[in-house]
């Protein structure tokens, strides 16, 4: 996952200080309602407090071909990309336990072909400041994404891209340090990686909805995943997940990784020293966790993506609260979709978009009236009669209305949300946020 687009949906979703102890499921339910009945989203969210389930719920479709659409179900199945790479830091704190490895081992002790192997530490790969290029970018990686790659095609891929920085000099979030890691997993646990997930994980929390997924083929009660556009869900290329490994090739529900990351904060799958190696950041990076302040709380967890499946996986320890959302298509901006959310569990002020009748006056409009510039983007806004006009580059559209201070235009995926008292504008698509200030 881009790091810039992690901390923006960190810094959006977590701003809260207390928990109220009963969350205002209605409210959520109505939300999820209102992104569904709009093509906004679709997917599955699970909350869970001292273990026990809270909240489930799932919207959309699980299938759509042609004509033919299977609801989404809790027991849907989705592939949750890079949260994976929690539990591949789980195996190595459980082989480090064990005697069986060690965080200063070299990874020339495994692979001693690849670049800086002899200076790159099982460390420096957990914190991602192992330097390797990352092997899904700049290596025409769409063109084979749905094909299968044996381990020796994907080393040799990460030992011709060489390296980015000298080790444990900076972080940067690379995909090839999971892999690698998953590979070592292997190596010490002498099986696949999918058997040592089912042996060390799911088997010991019963999680019978996780498992390693190895191909493009979708198996019964698992979602596909879609784009939106030209007013419809589109289905959109499908990866072979066998060549993530231990980057990103789980399947999951959000139920399961409730349980999961609760499990891994309860001491049932790693000690307390572990715990505390993985939660110990350095340069805003855990050992396979992130993590974020608000207030004088901290969360922990981690987001994934592959294809149009987005996974968000939260754990809040004061409060001993799990969260788990899994989409597999979405309009609807990300960091919004969560950040709604989390505002109605943590008892904070929240408009669901559409409850209100926006039709707003010509005079309404003028506040939001001006030129909005990030320095690379420059937008005019303007009105017609009750109408907002947006312009930029040329090219002027309608935003409407759907909650206070925010707008939409559907047709193209912008969501604008202003703020008139400090003068900025914030413009929101699925998974980017660009921030304006208002120059005149």
């Amino acid at each position: 996952m881009n790091k810039i687009i992690l901390f923006l949906f960190l810094s959006l979703i977590l701003s809260f200080s207390s928990y109220g102890q009963n969350i205002n499921t209605e409210k959520i339910d109505q939300f999820l309602d209102v992104l569904a009945s709009q093509d906004f989203a679709m997917g599955s969210l699970s909350i869970s407090q001292n273990g026990n389930l809270l909240y489930q719920k799932a919207i959309g479709y699980a299938s759509i071909d042609n004509s033919k659409k299977t609801p989404a179900t809790t027991a849907t199945k989705y592939r949750i990309g890079s949260a994976t790479k929690m539990f591949t830091a789980v195996l190595i704190f459980q082989l480090v336990e064990e005697g069986k490895i060690k965080l200063e081992q070299k990874l020339s002790d495994f692979y001693p072909q690849l670049p800086n192997a002899n200076k790159i530490t099982i460390s420096d790969m957990l914190y991602h400041r192992s330097g390797l290029h990352d092997y899904t970018k700049e290596t025409n990686y769409p063109d084979w994404m749905n094909k299968t790659k044996t381990h020796d095609e994907l080393l040799e891929i990460i030992k011709e891209k060489g390296s980015d920085f000298e080790p444990n000099t900076k972080a940067d979030y690379s995909n090839s340090n999971y892999l690698l890691l998953g590979y070592i997993i292997e190596n010490k646990c002498k099986m696949p990686y999918a058997k040592a997930i089912e042996k060390r994980i799911t088997s010991k929390l019963k999680l019978k909805d996780t498992y390693y997924g190895s191909s493009s083929n979708i198996r019964n009660d698992e979602s596909g995943s879609f784009k939106y556009s030209d007013n419809k869900w589109n289905t959109v290329k499908k990866t072979n997940l066998g060549i993530h490994g231990g980057a990103g090739a789980l399947i999951s529900t959000p139920t399961d990784m409730t349980v999961f990351i609760n499990a891994l904060f309860t001491n049932k799958l790693v000690n307390k020293s572990s715990l505390s190696k993985m939660k110990d950041l350095i340069d805003d990076y855990g050992m396979g966790l992130f993590s974020n302040k608000y207030g004088t709380e901290t969360s922990f967890g981690h987001n994934g993506r592959v294809e149009e499946f987005y996974t968000a996986v939260w754990y809040f320890p004061t409060q001993k609260l799990s969260f788990a959302y899994c989409t597999n298509g979405i309009l609807y901006p990300r960091t919004d979709l969560i950040d709604g959310i989390l505002k109605i569990c943590f008892n904070q002020e929240f408009t669901i978009p559409f409850s209100k009748n926006y039709n707003l006056k010509s005079e309404d409009l003028d506040q939001y009236l001006g030129q909005y510039s990030s320095g690379q983007i420059v937008v005019n806004c303007t009105k017609n009669n009750t109408k907002l006009l947006i312009e930029s580059k040329g090219k002027t559209f309608e935003a409407i209305a759907i909650a206070d201070n925010y707008f939409m235009n559907k047709d193209l995926g912008y969501f604008f949300e202003f703020n008139p008292e400090k003068r900025s504008l914030l413009i929101k698509e699925t998974d980017n946020v660009y921030f304006l200030k208002k120059v005149n």
